[in-house]
């Protein structure tokens, strides 16, 4: 009889995982391409799917499986795969297989365009443990293919999220919300409701990120221009009724001035791994003075030795220094290396897109009058407390 058990139980008390001094990864992402079937006009990263050069720089499965096997030795306990589009790898199912036998959940980014018979039928038998996440770019063929770029591609994204709900594959589904699909919002959301695994809102990329490699100015220039406003992002926004107390609670949490640190976020705790086998403290943050080659490096010497290095690079931008150091706003807004790194090149340029976001919703929330900007206010801490005493009516 075969033994089909993919995952060996082993009891706390017999493993060497929490001992003294041990190195804990809780979280490793990899891009497994930045090829995708879809030619998205909003996206950071694609490549064509059909790239040679592209598919012949990629890591190849064996450096993919040591990785892996590294992270498990530090105890990962999720693995996301993204990309580009991950299901172009045709070693997929082989990495897939080796990283839930090596008991890790595995997150999977996807369009759902690749999804076959064989590959549903693989996750229900060995499920991911986590659900599939689908980005979704339009309701009909005529949205989808325009906001994918791809003619024919809803037809196979119809029959990608099919085959998921025919097997009872766990998933859900985000959107793009873009020229194409925006009057679609309504439809988009009576439908995600209908999925099995929704068990709340779907959610929104709208404040769209510029290339990740800087590699394309033209691009950039069209991407900036699919960006919500910072007053349509907070219609947006506070479409959810529960929006005004999340913002209490999270405020009471995380606003206050950074200071001159640049990384007061989670960046570098994890480990993200670049489709070439590069590491990162972030995906979007490719800046050559914070990444590092695998080739050279373990994932624990990475994150024992290399990432705490990169964490301790301070601010040095005087408009950084005189505004983002000093503004309270730094939980509500996006501001990081990695923002600052798309956008022009640098690790500590303030994005004024991204300031303009906060400062919206900060108003709206009555933190902050019209003219005033955030990082001039010397009462914040009074303004914060007295925001989070109030009742959780709509603000004016």
């Amino acid at each position: 009889m075969t033994d089909e058990r993919y995952v060996q139980v082993v009891p706390l008390s017999r493993s060497d995982l929490f001992k003294k001094g041990s190195v804990l990864l809780g979280k490793l992402d990899i891009e497994l391409t930045e090829r995708c079937n879809n030619r998205c006009i909003h996206c950071l990263i694609n490549q064509p799917e059909d790239d040679q050069n592209t598919a012949s720089r990629e890591m190849d499965t064996a450096f993919i499986h040591d990785l892996l096997r590294q992270a498990a030795d530090l105890g990962c306990m999720t693995v996301r795969f993204t990309g580009g589009e991950p299901l172009l790898r045709p070693d997929f199912v082989d990495l897939y297989t080796a990283a839930r036998k090596l008991g890790m959940f595995v997150i999977l980014f996807t369009n759902a365009r690749l999804i076959t018979p064989d590959i549903a039928s693989l996750l229900s038998r060995m499920p991911p443990g986590k659900p599939v996440e689908v980005t979704v770019y339009g309701m009909h063929p005529a949205s989808y293919d325009a906001a994918a770029g791809v003619k024919g591609a809803y037809d196979e994204f119809k029959q990608g999220v099919d085959l998921l709900l025919s097997y009872g594959i766990h998933f859900v589904v985000k959107q793009a919300l873009l020229p194409q699909n925006k009057a679609e919002l309504e439809e988009f959301e009576a439908w995600a409701a209908t999925i099995p695994g929704m068990d709340k809102s779907p959610g929104y990329s709208m404040n769209f990120d510029l290339r990740a490699r800087r590699d394309d100015p033209e691009k950039n220039d069209r991407i900036k221009k699919l960006r919500l406003t910072p007053d349509e992002t907070v219609a947006m926004l506070t479409r959810n009724p529960k929006y005004v107390s999340g913002m209490q609670e999270f405020c009471g949490k995380f606003m206050q001035p950074p200071g001159d640190t640049l990384f007061s976020c989670g960046a570098g705790h994890g480990v993200c791994v670049d489709a070439y086998g590069y590491a990162q403290m972030c995906l979007p943050l490719r800046h050559p003075d914070t990444i590092c080659d695998l080739r050279q490096y373990s994932l624990k010497e990475v994150l024992t030795n290399v990432f705490p290095e990169f964490r301790s690079i301070k601010a040095e931008n005087p408009d950084y220094l005189k505004r983002c150091a000093v503004c309270f706003l730094k939980g509500l807004c996006e501001q990081c290396p990695s923002k600052s790194w798309m956008e022009y090149g640098t690790l500590d340029t303030p994005v004024e897109y991204l300031c303009e976001v906060a400062h919206a919703q900060a108003r709206y929330l009555g933190m902050i009058g019209e003219e005033e900007h955030a990082w001039e206010v010397t009462d914040w801490k009074e303004r914060i407390d007295r925001f989070i005493s109030v009742s959780n009516e709509t603000p004016k």
